[in-house]
């Protein structure tokens, strides 16, 4: 049975109160990959559940083993919180399930006022007592029109607290905020755990949206003056997962901070700072040894400021979607498998908004709307309007990206059979014929590349210095990392005596005389530096295994196995040579110069030796491959320095490991339509009180969490179905009939926990059918 891979690069948007809509979705894709986890598991899988009964359909039909996981998650406001948890249940094999309890009781806005900022008594802000009654007991009130009469005295309660809270402050309290992450983290923690939802070696990023209230410098180059210096107030959390790197997402307390930055709502929480969540860690006793990684990480450097200062708050102010970050870690992503990959982004309200041009009904045809008062355009421009930016540009950036690696396959196809010929015509009749050994790999490989550049003639030389400059920057980016500068002007200074260094030894001209391939210096150099091609002919032949070889098998085959295995095996160790920690330990000296660098790093790497001990590893799995099959590979591993002049140009210099074209996929009350139509209008409780809705109701909060669960249900069963095209697709009314039993199953649990919505889940059984 064919292996394939759906990976999700998951983007969560801000919504306020909606995080409780938004921990349904993130549930169902917890569950998901569990579902997945346990599909690949086991010798003969079976359908546990709905996700289940979806893989085994699929595999039964297509013949395709479908792996689901979500290793890219970005985040802001409330979708930041709920992405770092998910992260984390992913990564660790924890449940999400723990914090259900928490989000329905906890969510709420008497738990969440300061202390300091409660009514002490009837008198407190008196004034404003009469003035809240008046506005919720109008006929026809918004608590009137939009919340059931079960919950209508606790939303009016809960409203008057808020209302008598302290004025011109923000109610809510921080360090009581900071305190239930860290309830929350300890739940996960002491509740069920399974092993981690990703296959070994696959790393998960999560990026945390944040922002600076007062900015740090950034400089900018510019023709005159050559230099100055911005305030740049975005600012991105990066945490990761990767065990081959020794990088754990195990840093509670950091990852508290950043869930409780991100969801500094303006006005309603109080802006974070390191030493709110030091008071509230030294309070429980909580040690937090990570805290100065976590600083020198996570946060801008600048000497004008301790860093325990910086004041941070929501990330939804300047980047609600954080695309950015999560395409920019699509770069050097390991592939085992055929890859789908998709761009999934959860909008809980993509059809509704809290502003509005003019009232409703005000206007008539032909008649100007009014414009928006002063108190709706100060929210608009403070609060809305940057929430609701659209995504046209990251949407953009993905399909250039796709264009791009779709021309890069259409040129590859067409290049395959002259390829094939000339590699064939190199060797000879009957060199497919002989055992491959590690000797004959090393000769067969050094003439290929060289026959393959010369025979690109003076195309040669901007592939070359392509190559050149993708090596140099890397080492220049390794040697910051491995001795950060001292500022911005040393760091430039560094990289120019880098590149003086590269043009001394004669790498300026890149190429062989008139044209004929790459020049002795060239040669030299990119067999000890050039990491990239490396993998990237590893990667290329792991997607030859799999569409070419493995795909004509009726049944797994050992010896594709084996030959699976050795070339990852091969790309591991110069995966691992990639890192920083392999060369952490480093004898360089404190004032180095840009050639000792290089050399240095050179020699710690060995690529030489590690070439050798390839060759070793692929040569023993070819000899086990049937005779066409070797030659199919050989043609692969041999011809790949023809695919790379022509496709790493259309490429712009970047390798992609997932060689697929990107998909976009988005979950929101305006697409998951199964049940009932009409957007987040027609079936959220949090989008009321400008999306604080939720958080004056248990009632709100346990309908939106339903809400979310079967929305995320509805979509992912759509997405994950979607994988599968063809004659291996399932049907329309197969996947109806799939959606009301996974329907049904989430009713059935989630109708004990559920009291205030039973109204709700009679009604749903109804219209579910």
């Amino acid at each position: 049975m064919r292996e394939k891979e759906l990976r999700f690069a998951l983007i969560c948007y801000g919504g306020i109160s909606l995080a409780v809509y938004m921990h349904g979705i993130t549930k169902e894709v917890w569950r998901l990959a569990a579902a997945s986890r346990t599909f690949h598991d086991e010798a003969e899988p079976a359908a546990v559940d709905a996700y289940g009964e979806l893989l085994v359909a699929l595999a039964a039909r297509s013949g395709i083993k479908l792996r689901v996981l979500a290793d890219i998650i970005a985040g802001a406001s409330a979708g930041g919180i709920n992405g770092i948890f998910l992260a984390r249940a992913m990564a660790t094999g924890q449940s999400l399930d723990p914090l259900t309890e928490l989000w329905l009781d906890d969510a709420d806005v008497d738990r969440l006022i300061d202390p300091d900022a409660r009514p002490l008594s009837a008198a407190t802000k008196f004034w404003a007592v009469p003035i809240a009654g008046w506005a919720m007991k109008r006929r026809g009130n918004v608590i009137d029109r939009t919340v059931g009469e079960g919950a209508q005295d606790e939303v009016r309660a809960k409203l008057s607290r808020f209302v008598r809270a302290r004025w011109f402050e923000p109610p809510f309290g921080g360090q009581i905020f900071s305190g239930l992450l860290l309830d929350a983290f300890d739940a996960m923690a002491s509740g069920p755990q399974g092993r981690p939802l990703l296959p070994a070696g696959q790393p998960v990023d999560l990026f945390v949206s944040v922002t600076d209230y007062a900015g740090h410098s950034m400089p900018l180059a510019l023709n005159s003056p050559p230099r100055v210096t911005e305030q740049e107030h975005r600012l991105i959390m990066h945490f990761r997962q990767d065990g081959r790197a020794g990088k754990r997402l195990d840093d509670v307390p950091g990852l508290a901070a950043a869930a409780r930055a991100t969801a500094s709502f303006p006005g309603a929480f109080p802006p974070f700072t390191l030493r709110e969540l030091d008071s509230v860690l030294e309070k429980r006793g909580i040690a937090w040894p990570a805290r100065a990684d976590f600083v020198r990480v996570q946060l801008p450097t600048g000497s004008e400021a301790d860093p325990s200062d910086r004041v941070l708050i929501d990330g939804s102010v300047l980047a609600n979607a954080p695309f950015r970050p999560a395409i920019a870690a699509l770069k050097q992503r390991p592939a085992r498998r055929e890859i789908d990959r998709r761009f999934v982004y959860i909008d809980p309200k993509p059809d509704y908004r809290s502003i509005s041009f003019g009232k409703p009904g005000e206007g008539g045809e032909g008649e100007a709307r009014r414009p928006p008062g002063f108190f709706s355009t100060i929210l608009g421009a403070l609060s809305e309007i940057p929430r609701e930016q659209p995504i046209r540009d990251s949407v953009e950036a993905i399909e250039n990206m796709s264009r791009r690696i779709r021309r890069m396959q259409r040129v590859v196809d067409a290049m395959k059979v002259e390829v094939e010929e000339q590699v064939a015509a190199l060797f000879g009749t009957t060199f497919f014929l002989n055992t491959p050994t590690p000797a004959r790999l090393d000769r067969w490989r050094a003439k290929a590349q060289a026959e393959a550049a010369a025979r690109a003639g003076f195309a040669y030389a901007p592939y070359g210095h392509l190559k050149l400059s993708a090596v140099v920057e890397e080492l220049v980016a390794l040697i910051d990392r491995l001795a950060p500068p001292e500022g911005d002007i040393h760091q430039r200074n560094r990289r120019d005596a880098v590149w003086d260094e590269i043009r001394s030894r004669g790498l300026d001209r890149i190429s062989g005389k008139r044209g004929s391939g790459a020049s002795t210096d060239a040669i030299a150099f990119f067999r000890t530096h050039d990491l990239g091609f490396r993998i990237r002919r590893l990667r290329f032949l792991a997607r030859e295994l799999d569409a070419a070889v493995e795909a004509k098998r009726d049944a797994p085959d050992p010896a594709c196995e084996t030959m699976r295995g050795a070339i990852y095996t091969a790309l591991g160790l110069y995966l691992e040579r990639e890192g920083d920690q392999w060369l952490e330990r480093l004898d360089v000296p404190v004032d180095a110069s840009a050639a000792q660098w290089i050399d240095a790093i050179a020699e710690r790497r060995d690529l030489v030796s590690v070439d050798a001990e390839a060759d070793i590893l692929i040569a023993a799995a070819l000899g086990s491959l049937p005779k066409d099959d070797r030659r199919t590979m050989l043609l692969a591993y041999l011809g790949y320095p023809f695919y790379d002049i022509a496709t790493l140009p259309l490429l712009q210099g970047e390798g992609f490991d997932e060689f697929d074209p990107i998909k976009i996929d988005r979950i929101s009350p305006s697409d998951a339509t199964a049940i009932r139509t009409g957007g987040a209008a027609s079936m959220l409780k949090g989008i009321e009180f400008n999306s604080f809705g939720a958080f004056f109701s248990r009632a709100y909060r346990e309908n939106d969490y339903l809400w979310g669960r079967l929305h995320g249900a509805d979509r992912l069963i759509d997405i994950v179905a979607s994988s599968v095209g063809g004659e291996g697709a399932l049907r329309t009314d197969e996947l109806a009939a799939l959606k009301r039993r996974a329907f049904h199953a989430i009713l059935d649990e989630e109708e004990p926990r559920l009291p205030k919505v039973a109204a709700l889940i009679a009604e749903l059984r109804g219209e579910i059918g």
